[in-house]
């Protein structure tokens, strides 16, 4: 008999059967105590949505567009590494998805296949490249070179990982790769995370410490735009300061983004600080975020705070265990259909014409952002068409 999920949780308690332990570990848990990885989900609970009524909603729009392209909805995938340890068709299983339901996928830089093999399945379908900046600046460049040659739309640069987080699940399974697979984007064992003996720690530890440059700073962006014609967005910023910076150095957008809680633990959940990054960016460039998205009211909460659009990882991963490209199609159109009921049930036709409705704190639980005014709710009306009007504006790629 079929399982039947309807929800999220249920697509992860059948993963977690399916998938082998050290693997459903590696995906599942966050840094240390991994307070930071619950308080991602729960920083949902801490607003509240005041729906209007007696508007027409016979039909719902979701779809947005993102870095000059049309997609059916705003929610995206995120990039997460080696997803052929989940389902055999890892990687080009979720493309495929992607492109079955009309949303954009990051490919992570350390994926089970290729970023050309990706791209072939996608078929035609809006790809992202996640991109880690290794202490081999030319391999760096070769990737980007890749990416543009295979046809991908845009780099997402993570700039939170200038060590890897201290994963205590990882570290006691001692995780590495399965022996059949590898890194599929380098060629040599060593960058392929193919090597046999990684010591008494977790093996992704040991090879972020040989491979990622830690001494990046700010002009590292300025590089990366200076060797692509692509959109450059930057991810994993927590905090207006930063914002305010990437802005100024050019970038095309900015994913709120802690690393799915699996950098440093005790840090915002992602949902907290999005207000902050948005006021700080002044609509100057898209902001997007991640992290703790599990039910399409979460998605509108993201949207009324000012996201253009969320990225969504581990559910992703739970799709692709449960059942390879068919469980990932299933599971975006459960979250999509979430959000189109969210949108109805709060009397929202357009998302780009804005969100009207009210977006108010559960009284005693929104957090103080750093120089914010107090306020007894948010009234949202039109600030996503105002926030992102430079983006829908946007010439095509």
């Amino acid at each position: 008999m079929s399982v039947q999920r309807v929800c999220v949780a249920d697509f992860e308690e059948q993963a977690k059967k399916i998938l082998p332990k050290a693997v459903y570990d590696y995906y599942c848990s966050g840094a240390d105590e991994q307070n930071t990885l619950a308080d991602n989900v729960a920083a949902f609970n801490r607003w509240r949505l005041v729906p209007r009524v007696l508007r027409d909603v016979s039909t719902v729009d979701l779809s947005v567009s993102l870095l000059g392209h049309r997609l059916n909805m705003p929610i995206c995938v995120a990039a997460t590494a080696m997803q052929r340890m989940a389902h055999p068709e890892g990687e080009t299983a979720t493309a495929r998805a992607c492109r079955a339901v009309g949303t954009g996928m990051m490919l992570s830089s350390w994926a089970t296949s290729t970023i050309e093999e990706v791209m072939s399945a996608a078929l035609g379908g809006v790809m992202w490249l996640q991109l880690y900046i290794y202490k081999d600046r030319e391999l760096t460049l070769s990737l980007v070179r890749r990416a543009e040659e295979a046809g991908y739309k845009a780099i997402f640069v993570t700039v939170d990982t200038p060590y890897l987080g201290r994963r205590r699940d990882d570290m006691r399974n001692r995780f590495k790769l399965p022996p059949h697979l590898s890194m599929s984007n380098f060629s040599s064992a060593s960058l392929a995370f193919s090597e046999g003996n990684y010591g008494n720690d977790s093996g992704l530890a040991v090879y972020v410490a040989n491979a990622i440059d830690p001494s990046l700073s700010w002009d590292d962006i300025t590089w990366i735009k200076q060797h692509t014609c692509l959109p450059v967005i930057v991810k994993g910023v927590v905090n207006g300061e930063d914002a305010t910076q990437a802005v100024n150095y050019g970038v095309d957008g900015i994913v709120v983004s802690n690393h799915g809680a699996r950098q440093l633990d005790g840090v915002p959940a992602t949902l907290d600080v999005l207000e902050e990054v948005v006021q700080a960016v002044q609509g100057r460039c898209d902001v997007y975020m991640d992290g703790g998205v599990r039910r399409g009211t979460d998605v509108l909460k993201a949207l009324a705070l000012g996201a253009k659009a969320v990225f969504i990882g581990r559910p992703v991963l739970w799709g692709l265990a449960c059942q390879g490209e068919q469980g990932v199609i299933e599971m975006l159109e459960l979250l999509q259909e979430e959000l189109r009921l969210a949108m109805a049930l709060s009397e929202l036709k357009i998302l780009e014409e804005g969100l009207n409705f009210i977006l108010t704190p559960k009284p005693s639980t929104r957090p103080q952002l750093r120089g914010d005014i107090p306020q007894k709710a948010v009234l949202l009306g039109t600030t996503l068409h105002q926030k992102h009007q430079k983006s829908t504006n946007s010439s095509k790629i």
